[in-house]
């Protein structure tokens, strides 16, 4: 079960109170004390039917024993061990070091010759976007504009 007899208690409590509070003016005191007392009753059984159902719907479920020990040997030897392989990249490195090695060895008025024909290779490659250009309105006739105008809101 959920909880203790405690929460049975202090629901049964909260019932009396609200049954009391309820009925203090309208019922005479022996009859609103045995109202209350019946609150109480009820609001303990309530209490624990409510509680015995969480339990029941929180529980996990229940496994057969055969079945979970026949998964248990299947699977004995899965998630123990972790093979992880990375391949061997030592070739590309080595011919990245010697592009590297080749490029620092050269002088520096090849390096800037090589640089400057990129960059105007670049150059060559990039052209502007050319946005088609909006049309002003500034000698259109007033008579069509509102037309316009009218067409687009409907009116």
């Amino acid at each position: 079960m959920i909880g203790t007899w405690r929460w049975n208690l202090v629901m049964g409590l909260v019932g009396a109170a609200l049954t009391m509070l309820f009925s203090i003016g309208k019922n005479p005191l022996d009859v609103m004390l045995l109202r209350s007392l019946y609150a109480f009753i009820a609001f303990v059984v309530l209490a624990f039917i409510l509680r015995a159902a969480i339990s029941i719907i929180l529980q996990p479920p229940a496994m057969n024993a055969g079945s979970e020990l026949a998964q248990a040997a299947s699977e004995e030897g899965k998630g123990t061990a972790l093979d992880l392989y990375t391949p061997d990249e030592g070739d590309d490195i080595n011919q990245l070091l010697k592009a590297q090695l080749e490029e620092g060895s050269r002088p520096a008025a090849e390096r800037t010759e090589k640089v400057d024909l990129e960059q105007q290779q670049a150059a060559e490659q990039f052209r502007p976007l050319n946005p088609p250009q909006l049309v002003s309105t500034e000698n259109k006739d007033p008579e069509q504009l509102v037309k316009a105008i009218r067409h687009l809101t409907g009116g």
